[in-house]
């Protein structure tokens, strides 16, 4: 994978982005920004694919991460950037001074976290493919045990109520 797969990353609170970065010029920050804007408040992710690129966010808790990558290198290495920066950001700021930064305000702090991120994925993308792949079949488990669980919860109560 090429230094130029992820190519821009922010991380916003609603739609004011607090900290960006990017080592590249284009029209991708414009998109990025204009996607943010229209993007749905609801905890999700979210992938566009626009000239060639993904635009892909991660919207949680009110604050959303987002990076721009380029179309070939898919869907799993971006997701899992968004996931390790969701993850530092909120240790550093969970409950704190992001909750009122204004517009760039963490830039100086936090982007060169975000290089940081960036570059980790880019070096290690056999290790991010795998920890994602880990990652799903933990929560595929997950899924099938609250099935199971509601299964049987909704047995023992059935077993206890006459008109079951």
């Amino acid at each position: 994978m090429g230094q130029q797969s992820l190519i821009y990353s922010f991380v916003a609170r609603g739609t004011v982005i607090l900290a960006e970065f990017t080592e590249f010029s284009g029209n991708f920050t414009s998109i990025a920004a204009q996607c943010l804007q229209k993007l749905p408040a609801t905890n999700n992710k979210f992938t566009y694919n626009c000239d060639g690129h993904t635009f892909n966010y991660l919207v949680e808790d009110g604050f959303t991460y987002c990076v721009v990558a380029v179309e070939a290198v898919g869907r799993q290495i971006p997701i899992a950037f968004l996931e390790r920066v969701k993850e530092d950001f909120t240790k550093r700021y969970g409950g704190g001074k992001a909750a009122t930064a204004v517009a760039n305000s963490l830039n100086k702090e936090f982007g060169p976290k975000l290089k940081e991120q960036m570059q980790y994925c880019v070096d290690h993308p056999e290790e991010i493919s795998k920890l994602a792949k880990v990652k799903a079949q933990v929560s595929e488990v997950k899924g099938v045990m609250m099935e199971n669980i509601e299964k049987v919860r909704l047995s023992v109560s059935c077993a206890f109520a006459p008109n079951c």
